[in-house]
């Protein structure tokens, strides 16, 4: 694990942030206290040596399942694949997200998806910012001292989901087109007492 890799207690909500990747996946965890919010660990677990895909996808799992483990995070936000011309790449993306998604999912943790420009609009205002400029506004956010931020941008991105869906959760409704009561109800089933 990273550099503050420590055993938390469930005394606040902790979200878990992945930048998938078979060869680099970023991943970062932030802890919310009431409106307070700040980072716990990131890192990147490097896959680049390994020559087998199915061990990089193992190797996913089992760093999903030791964060969760360690950290007891109750969301996951992953940052959703995107549409390039590479199928191959695609495929392996996909694959490295669901193997996450799964390990995170077998700890309890509730999965929110994000594009990759959600997050950088969230986080920048601009959906097509650079990930040099994803990384510094991450670090203001939420007070990383400059010291910490030598890690590659996988990790930064990874936190830039957490922090996202941090922004996600204050909204006041979900977004959807309800048509009637019922669908609001079904879109928003956390607004219901």
């Amino acid at each position: 694990m990273g550099q503050n890799y420590q055993r938390m207690q469930q005394t606040s909500d902790i979200i878990l942030g992945i930048d998938p990747g078979t060869n680099f996946m970023g991943y970062g965890l932030i802890r919310i206290n009431g409106k307070q919010c700040d980072m716990l660990d990131m890192g990147v677990l490097m896959l680049h040596k390994l020559q087998d895909p199915y061990v990089k996808l193992l190797h996913i799992a089992k760093c999903v399942n030791q964060l969760c483990q360690t950290f007891h995070p109750t969301e996951l936000a992953i940052e959703a694949p995107f549409f390039g011309k590479n199928v191959q790449s695609m495929l392996k993306l996909g694959r490295a997200q669901g193997v996450a998604i799964a390990a995170a999912m077998q700890n309890g943790v509730r999965v929110t998806e994000y594009e990759p420009r959600k997050i950088k609009m969230a986080i920048t205002g601009n959906g097509a910012a650079a990930k040099e400029q994803v990384a510094e506004m991450i670090r203001r956010y939420l007070n990383i001292p400059v010291e910490l931020m030598t890690q590659k941008l996988d990790a930064t991105d990874a936190l830039a989901a957490a922090y996202c869906h941090y922004i996600e959760r204050q909204k006041p409704f979900k977004t959807g087109k309800a048509q009637s009561w019922k669908d609001f109800l079904k879109n928003n089933p956390d607004k219901v007492c």
